[in-house]
């Protein structure tokens, strides 16, 4: 158990935990995240594209290290590595932990890999100590769960679980416009197994599924604590492309009364779309909504013209199936309002989507549990971002997950995870799967 005092308790300072005297667990997680920020160079930040060279090569460099700590690795049918203590790899049932290695490009260096560092730290202190696990552990390093690439998101879980649909495996890269399909082939993944639905690993054998993973918003930094249990995570519906026709015009020649203006059109779709988000949360339900692309034709448009079409994407995120849907419905009303008003017309292109998830009491409680023995005061929070973790609890898996404070986001290169923050949540990991029966 950790000893905390109690400026550690409120975030100041937090001592590090305990481990056996052979490892080194704070040089052991230096290590890996300076080496992997190594091998993902961007122009700032790092990029590690889903089922890419750079991917590859991060997994392999794990493999590597994991090695020379005796933790077995295996590679499965996805293109994802296992590792396991070498009595452990071939149990029939066993605990389930770890994350993905992709990032989003220009990202930080720990939205993912922190889980799977936390995994792999466990691992070692096991195979240091000579100490058993209550059950069999593996730790999975995944591909491909940003959506940056291919628009799809948790295409290696959504693999693992069977759960990977047609129109997905259709979905075309961001760069070279080449299917996800052709990607994962070029991977020698089972792309025939993917499109039956079959799981590719088999989901009776998991007992838990457990993520560790930096909080991508302020909570943690705001209420000055380190670490969280995480309840649930919010579902979404998302497109990456609608359309919006209009009429080009001239911008001094054409009244308001015949204009046909797709970006005003556009002003006021979100405008109603943000009058409804503040009426959900009045009510008190979850609801985010999000335009995180706008653009017209730059080559044809111009500052005295009126465009012909703007493009725009969107995302809607909820704990709550009843307010997806909803949101769902009124999206089409609302464009259908826009359309007669502004005389223009909205084209969408296939939608992506995942169910909320909550995560298991069981598991909620137990985490809870390790918190106490690892000298810290249990709290427990929501997940707005979107992880691996929902794609295993819709799988039937009982699910969990601990969040680490990480100041300024995810998804940018200021990305800041304190390495203590960090060890105390590995350590709450390992009291976890040590003590979890």
């Amino acid at each position: 158990m950790v000893a905390m005092n109690e400026s550690a308790r409120s975030g100041e300072t937090t001592r590090l935990p305990r481990t056996a005297p052979e490892l080194d667990a704070e040089a052991f997680a230096r290590d890996l995240f300076e080496e992997v920020a190594r091998l993902s160079p961007a122009d700032v930040g790092v990029s590690r594209p889903a089922y890419s060279d750079t991917e590859t090569r991060v997994l392999e460099f794990l493999r590597e290290r994991a090695e020379e700590w005796g933790i077995a690795v295996r590679p499965d049918r996805g293109g994802n590595y296992h590792f396991a203590l070498p009595e452990d790899m071939d149990a029939e049932r066993f605990i389930l932990v770890g994350s993905h290695v992709d990032s989003v490009h220009q990202g930080g260096n720990y939205d993912g890999l922190a889980g799977v560092i936390a995994g792999l730290l466990c691992l070692a202190r096991a195979a240091v100590s000579g100490k058993r696990f209550a059950h069999p552990v593996r730790c999975v390093a995944m591909r491909a769960e940003e959506s940056h690439w291919f628009g799809p998101c948790y295409i290696g879980s959504k693999g693992l679980t069977g759960q990977l649909t047609a129109s997905e495996l259709s979905a075309v890269h961001r760069g070279d416009n080449r299917t996800l399909e052709s990607h994962m082939r070029d991977l020698d993944i089972d792309v025939d197994a993917i499109k039956a639905g079959r799981p590719l690993m088999d989901m009776a054998s998991v007992l838990e599924y457990i993520e560790l993973h930096i909080e991508q918003g302020p909570m943690l930094v705001e209420k000055r604590l380190p670490v969280a249990v995480v309840s649930g995570i919010r579902g979404n519906f998302r497109h990456r492309k609608i359309t919006c026709l209009g009429e080009a015009g001239h911008s001094g020649a054409v009244p308001r009364a015949y204009r046909h203006d797709p970006v005003f059109a556009l002003a006021d779709l979100l405008s109603r779309l943000d009058d409804s988000w503040l009426t959900i949360l009045q009510k008190g339900d979850d609801l985010v909504l999000t335009s995180g692309v706008v653009s017209t034709d730059q080559r044809t448009n111009s500052l005295s013209r009126i465009p012909d079409k703007v493009t725009f994407s969107f995302d809607c995120r909820s704990q709550s199936r009843e307010v997806l849907e909803g949101m769902r419905e009124l999206l089409m009303e609302e464009m259908q309002q826009v359309e007669r008003a502004r005389k223009v017309k909205f084209l969408l292109d296939d939608e992506l989507s995942t169910a909320p998830a909550l995560m298991s009491e069981n598991v909620i409680q137990g985490l809870k549990t390790a918190m106490n023995r690892t000298g810290l005061e249990p709290f427990v929070m929501p997940s707005g971002g979107g992880h691996d973790a929902a794609i295993f609890a819709n799988a039937g898996v009982p699910s969990g997950m601990i969040f680490v404070r990480n100041r300024h986001g995810s998804h940018n290169p200021e990305e800041a995870l304190d390495i203590a923050d960090f060890l105390l949540g590995a350590e709450v990991l390992y009291n976890h799967l040590r003590e979890e029966q």
